[in-house]
């Protein structure tokens, strides 16, 4: 009978084979394949990004790309090798005497680099370039650096380095400005989510659509770590014997919250509710989910809630149930409210990483949320004390009103605002007003403006704060390229000069300037300019 073969785990089993295959890295790709087509090689490629994300992978395949002789034995270099021929074969399996491996965290001495230096010398054995990849290279020491530096500025052209790390920082600036520097970026949920979807279907394992999407997000960008976890995923699916990997089995398995529950916390912390609160965190806790993973789900509510009250398009991975929820809140929430929230939550959960007592912490952290629910937005605790001593009736002493605030009373149009603005002491932001920016739209509270000249990068903020001052309101400042009305004072010269055309046209006026040819029309201004 013949011996079973040795079980391969998934992160090992599905590494990219083309640069196909090698997903969220397109940019990358792109480039090289355009250098290898227009004869463009480097000899020293830079690859760096987080861990998981395929840079011992892209080394791999590009020192397939450059060996790579095609099924015939007549191929180049090729962004697509052909995985057939004997040099594709070896690399893929490791054993191609040409292209050689070295992890510098083992081999971070400059004994290591001579030995390299020395072998760089000699051709190929078998191969069209010799290759040498070096992972983490930022481990290795000063004068490993050092003694390389030559060899890499200057190397034989049979020889190509590939070098590894997910810490560039570390790499000195002589090395780096040697090599062809690709970043390689974090995979996002979306794309992982589909790629284990795949290797779930290639597995023969079914899946929820929502546990590959836990799955993605517990991953943070990293492919490897993904398989990983899907993998125990796999395993905690079959130890049950229902061979589905499913949403609860992913929660339960990583400890993650149900998401459900800490909706309807967050609903309880909004409606003020100290008692129903803190039990949904036992019953989390209870689960075995720690208080930190409670507040930091917290934390990604927020922040949702806020990007939808931004306008951003809702999450495809989210249910229905939950983008309607976020909807709703970020229709019933104000930015502050939304901003009191995320800095609340945070030094919350800032306190529970390190605190003794993690659980109570998370319990006092949420009371906290609570109690600041009650207390009056700044705005207006400032405009109540600006009233109070301004010698207007104290209304501190009244109960907090649970009704909705009076209509904030708006400027009639744009110019009256700009006059609002410059009255409340912001003459520099009336002045940008008046002078540097047409009016696409006037809405109170959305304002839409587009730049006629270029703005400081906080204006929209700075604005949105003064009228906020202003008025008691939330404003929306948005700026584009569409089509908008004159600046005020371009509306302005236009006038003045329309003006002074009118009197030009004048007959006496022409009569005078035909009479005396050198004669000018000099400081005209409209009567009420004069008056004033």
């Amino acid at each position: 009978m013949a011996e079973s073969q040795p079980y391969r785990v998934l992160a090992r089993k599905y590494r990219p084979q083309t640069f196909a295959e090698l997903i969220g890295q397109d940019a990358m790709v792109q480039t090289l394949g355009n250098a290898i087509r227009n004869g463009r090689l480097a000899h020293a490629f830079l690859l760096t990004g987080v861990r998981g994300v395929g840079k011992t992978s892209t080394a791999r395949l590009i020192a397939k790309a450059l060996n790579c002789v095609g099924p015939d034995g007549q191929g180049g270099p090729t962004i697509d090798p052909c995985g057939q021929c004997e040099p594709c074969r070896a690399i893929a399996e490791g054993r191609h005497i040409d292209v050689i491996e070295m992890d510098a965290a083992s081999h971070t001495g400059i004994d290591d680099i001579r030995e390299i230096i020395e072998a760089a010398r000699y051709a190929a054995v078998s191969a069209r370039y010799k290759i040498y990849i070096i992972d983490e290279v930022h481990m290795l020491s000063k004068a490993a650096f050092n003694g390389l530096l030559k060899t890499l500025e200057e190397p034989p052209a049979h020889v190509k380095f590939l070098f590894a790390t997910t810490e560039v920082n570390k790499v000195p600036v002589t090395v780096l400005s040697r090599c062809q520097r690709f970043d390689l970026r974090r995979i996002s949920a979306d794309q992982l989510a589909a790629h284990f979807g795949r290797v779930a279907e290639a597995e023969g394992v079914s899946a929820e659509p929502e546990a590959l999407a836990l799955v993605a997000r517990a991953a943070e960008g990293s492919a490897r770590d993904g398989l990983s976890i899907l993998d125990q995923a796999i395993a905690h699916a079959g130890t049950e014997g229902s061979g589905m990997v499913t949403a609860a089995q992913v929660r339960d398995m990583l400890g993650l919250s149900d998401r459900g529950a800490i909706r309807r916390l967050f609903a309880v912390l909004l409606a003020g509710q100290a008692t129903e609160a803190l039990a949904a965190l036992r019953a989390q806790h209870d689960m075995g989910v720690e208080p930190a993973a409670v507040l930091r789900a917290l934390l990604e509510i927020v922040h949702g809630v806020t990007l939808r009250r931004v306008g951003t398009p809702g999450d495809p991975a989210q249910s229905d149930e939950e983008r309607q929820a976020y909807a709703d809140w970020a229709a019933g929430l104000s930015f502050a409210a939304l901003h009191r929230l995320w800095q609340l939550l945070l030094k919350g959960h800032d306190e529970t990483t390190r605190a003794a007592l993690p659980l109570e912490t998370a319990e006092m952290a949420l009371l906290r949320v609570i109690h600041a629910s009650g207390l009056p937005d700044p705005g207006a605790l400032a405009e109540r004390l600006a009233g109070a001593a301004a010698g207007a009736p104290a209304a501190s002493s009244a109960p907090p009103s649970s009704g909705a605030a009076p209509a904030a009373q708006f400027p009639a149009d744009f110019r009256a605002m700009i006059d609002l603005v410059e009255r409340s002491g912001r003459r520099q932001i009336a002045l940008q007003l008046h002078d540097c920016v047409g009016l696409q739209r006037y809405a109170p509270p959305l304002l839409a403006i587009r730049p006629a000249r270029p703005l400081p990068s906080d204006f929209n903020r700075d604005l949105a704060a003064a009228l906020k001052a202003a008025t008691g309101a939330d404003w929306t400042i948005t700026t584009d390229d569409g089509a908008a009305e004159p600046s005020l004072i371009e509306q302005q010269r236009a006038a003045e000069t329309a003006a002074r055309d009118a009197i030009l046209a004048a007959p006496l006026v022409r009569a005078a300037l035909d009479a005396f040819p050198d004669a000018e029309l000099i400081d005209y201004r409209p009567r009420d300019a004069r008056s004033a």
